[in-house]
């Protein structure tokens, strides 16, 4: 286990009608005018819009709004975010909605003090100040992480190019998150968040970093846990216990506790961020396509397969082959695609209509053009990429 620091300032509200309180929570932490940013209709069809906006009211606050976030959130609603807040003298971002709405309110947040093009932060070529306006969310997608994540990601359409980047002052100052609100999602929505979910756990899970029990199994938790779950969320969307294990997990698995000590691979989000960049689609459809399909291109690499092995027994169940461990974790990936499946998410890039055209293009995004590997669990060079892709059409 490697030496770390680990501190997440974030305030979690949990539990039924807890967005009521969400003018007096703001209150208590010092705004007095507040963005409030969401995406389109559906807070305003379930009513939690009227809510919010009354308790803002009652608690004597003043909001302007920024409504039009959509998946893969757009650098173009940041800055006009950021001109809002600079003219209304915003001291509060209220993110209502999953983690595309908080992600553009963390860009926002330390935009408004960035003299340049926001972009630049995104990008990296700029880091991130000290100064921010405070972010706090309602929580409605459990997915992202990013109610206490200390990261964001933003896509510019024009170029295209998905990117992010973090702060520990980043993570939001509270959360509110009432598995009740989670209700309506459409399965589609529910299954992509928490094919995300297992990303998170599983991109810490991949280390070659040794004596990492404990997190390996709090990751290993947290994916059985949605394994459970996510098909009671299918069968009955109003199954509260489901629901709230399930946005728990969400939380747990992106705040970095389960990093801890470890060095994290984050491969397959790199891999996926290039995808969705050039062909918009869903996050956790993307991630469902390319991590059991980068899982089965690491079983010909030996040094992979214990961890493999590792994960198909203690998670899925599998019988372990000792004298063949690759058999096992292949086991372990034949039910990991049998729960994507069953929860209607794509197998191939094929199936999510994204074609073969822009492959090298994607490898030579990851590698600069083959002068770097991606990856910390396996590195990944650019003809392994190239590789992987075909796998993945």
């Amino acid at each position: 286990m490697n030496g770390f620091e680990f501190q997440c300032a974030t305030k979690m509200i949990f539990g039924r009608e807890k967005e009521l309180c969400v003018g007096e929570e703001l209150k208590k932490q010092g705004a007095s005018r507040v963005l409030l940013v969401y995406g389109g209709t559906s807070i305003k069809k379930s009513g939690l819009y009227d809510k919010v906006v009354k308790a803002l009211d009652e608690a004597g606050l003043s909001f302007d709004e920024l409504p039009g976030v959509v998946p893969n959130p757009r650098v173009s609603l940041v800055r006009k975010g950021i001109g809002l807040c600079r003219e209304k003298e915003v001291d509060f971002l209220l993110a209502v909605g999953g983690g595309s709405v908080i992600d553009t309110c963390k860009a926002i947040s330390f935009g408004v003090f960035y003299e340049g093009d926001v972009w630049d932060l995104i990008s990296g070529k700029v880091k991130p100040g000290d100064k921010r306006i405070p972010v706090a969310d309602i929580l409605t997608l459990p997915a992202a992480g990013s109610e206490e994540s200390d990261s964001c990601v933003i896509s510019d359409e024009t170029i295209p190019m998905k990117t992010g980047f973090g702060s520990p002052l980043m993570r939001p100052v509270f959360s509110i998150m009432n598995p009740e609100l989670t209700y309506t999602l459409p399965p589609y929505q529910t299954a992509c968040g928490c094919m995300d979910i297992m990303a998170h756990a599983m991109e810490r899970y991949f280390s070659p970093t040794e004596h990492v029990e404990m997190t390996d199994r709090v990751a290993e938790g947290i994916l059985a846990t949605v394994i459970h779950n996510l098909p009671i969320a299918l069968e009955n969307p109003r199954d509260y216990a489901a629901r709230a294990e399930i946005m728990l997990c969400g939380t747990w698995a992106q705040n970095d506790m389960t990093g801890c000590g470890r060095q994290q691979d984050w491969f397959n989000h790199g891999l996926e961020h290039q995808i969705s960049g050039f062909y918009d689609i869903a996050h956790g459809a993307g991630l469902a396509i390319s991590f059991p399909a980068w899982m089965e291109y690491l079983c010909t690499k030996q040094e992979c397969v214990p961890k493999l092995a590792q994960i198909a027994v203690r998670v899925w169940n599998a019988p372990m082959n000792f004298e063949n461990p690759a058999e096992t974790a292949k086991e372990g990936i034949k039910r990991l695609r049998g729960l994507i499946r069953e929860a209607g998410l794509p197998l191939t890039l094929g199936e999510a209509g994204v074609g073969t055209e822009r492959f090298e293009e994607i490898a030579d995004a990851m590698t600069d053009k083959g002068s770097h590997t991606c990856g910390a669990f396996y590195p990944m060079s650019r003809e392994d990429i190239l590789s992987l892709l075909q796998n993945m059409a």
